[in-house]
């Protein structure tokens, strides 16, 4: 009868809607300000607008990679052994929100150092370290939250499809709006500075105000006493977690550099509507969002990811010799909505997978050792594809003095092939890589429940 009982508490885990509605909130505006700058937003900023050479501009990508290394791990073990009134996470996103908004916003002011190429490149490298730290606290903690807000799959599944629909919004406003505000060199930047600190008031006034409405449930019961380097250590050898850092870079790599391509593509191919593309996106995503949210309970989490891979990297490698053709490019901008969908719903579950499956070995609770990890692996993807699609389109003859409508059809083919190629050689590895994934089937279905009833109310 207990066991029964039990079983029935696990089930009506719920979230309430409020705690669902204001950290999906808080983490959609959160990527919306990454996304605007990580996205390809701060590259055509100071490369295309304040010139910037495109050498200087992938060189500061690069160094700052290699800061992206230390300090997500770092923060991670350090919000795991955290001790307050609030919780491990809540006191970093509060008291973070105004720092992170206001390096947001001071981005896209020219900073009294000068106009050298010295200068200009100082201050895109100062704004990436003070910007990333805080988005470093903040979006690994939001990360976070919805594996210590519930411990069922069913539970986390529901926080997902939240942060699905929210995630649509972070990630159209650079994919939409940026291309429509961006301020095309000689212009004034005034009415696109004014959009910016409008914008910057607003996440920090959402971020902020959303701490009031959910807080931690699941903590660890058992204090972790190994040091930094084991506890990264320890991470790798969760083979579940290595497949796992395949498909999350590769996940991170395609939104950067889709959001970069956007701001050239559209103008480089003028035949192909705006609207029609992303309308066909949309209904892409919807699409991805009921197949996969169908079927996960039924093929699983492995087989549904492999298909999403198959799918997107079919689209992507069309794109590449085709996407000038209207079109070819609609139905390109539908499979990548299902890839994004899969994204957004499978990855985080793939994730909450590995993170219990640590559980299961250690007896401890690590999300914010594995969220570090996580961004010590996917962060540079944010460099690489930034740094990588510059050099690219410039390999093609793309002249940066001259606006994207105006470059030969040399350069407008070179803009398809920076954009869509290496995803999709990424996606193809990603697929190969799910062989290797082991939290399948009804021995982890087992595990999972065991763990569930672990962590009963």
């Amino acid at each position: 009868m207990s066991n029964v009982k039990n079983d029935a508490q696990i089930k009506e885990e719920k979230v309430s809607v409020l705690s669902k509605f204001w950290l999906c909130s808080a983490d959609c505006l959160c990527g919306t300000a990454n996304g605007l700058l990580t996205g390809g937003g701060m590259t055509y900023f100071f490369t295309s607008f304040l010139g910037l050479d495109e050498k200087l501009a992938s060189a500061a990508w690069i160094i700052f990679a290699v800061w992206n290394a230390f300090n997500d791990p770092l923060f991670g073990y350090i919000s795991d052994r955290t001790k307050s009134k609030l919780g491990r996470r809540i006191p970093y996103i509060r008291y973070g929100s105004f720092f992170y908004a206001l390096f947001f916003v001071i981005t896209w002011v020219k900073w009294p150092l000068g106009a050298s190429q010295a200068a200009l490149f100082a201050q895109m490298l100062i704004t990436l370290f003070l910007f990333d730290t805080l988005y470093t606290a903040i979006a690994t903690s939001l990360y976070v939250m919805p594996y210590t807000m519930a411990v069922s799959n069913k539970a986390r599944s529901n926080i997902f499809l939240w942060k699905i629909f929210f995630s649509l919004i972070s990630l159209s406003v650079p994919l939409v709006i940026f291309p429509l505000i961006k301020p095309e060199p000689g212009e004034s930047p005034l009415k696109f500075q004014i959009i910016m600190a409008s914008l910057g008031l607003l996440i920090f006034l959402v971020i902020f105000i959303s701490t009031f409405f959910y807080k931690e449930k699941v903590q660890s019961e058992n204090e972790v006493t190994e040091n930094i380097f084991k506890a990264v250590i320890s991470c790798f050898k969760n083979r579940s977690f290595v497949v796992f850092e395949v498909l999350s870079f590769t996940v991170i790599f395609i939104q950067t550099i889709l959001m970069q391509g956007v701001i050239y593509y559209f103008d480089a191919f003028s035949n192909v509507p705006m609207l029609y593309a992303y309308g066909s996106l949309g209904l892409g995503a919807v699409f991805g969002v009921i197949l996969w949210v169908k079927n996960t309970d039924v093929w699983g989490i492995k087989k549904c990811l492999l298909i999403m891979c198959i799918v997107f990297s079919s689209g992507a490698a069309v794109m590449v010799f085709f996407g000038k053709f209207l079109p070819v490019a609609l139905i390109c901008f539908f499979v990548a909505g299902m890839g994004f969908a899969g994204g957004m719903y499978l990855i985080p579950l793939m994730n909450g997978d590995v993170i219990d499956y640590d559980e299961t070995v250690t007896g401890v609770r690590r999300e914010g050792m594995y969220a570090g990890v996580n961004s010590f692996i996917t962060k540079p993807a944010i460099s690489f594809a930034n740094s990588a699609f510059i050099l690219i389109i410039k390999a093609f003859g793309y002249d940066m003095e001259l606006s994207t409508a105006m470059q030969d059809d040399m350069a407008k083919q070179g803009i398809l092939v920076a954009w869509m190629a290496i995803p999709a050689l990424l996606l193809i590895i990603c697929a190969f890589s799910l062989k290797f994934y082991p939290l399948a089937g009804e021995q982890w279905e087992k595990a999972k429940k065991e763990l569930e009833e672990k962590h009963k109310s």
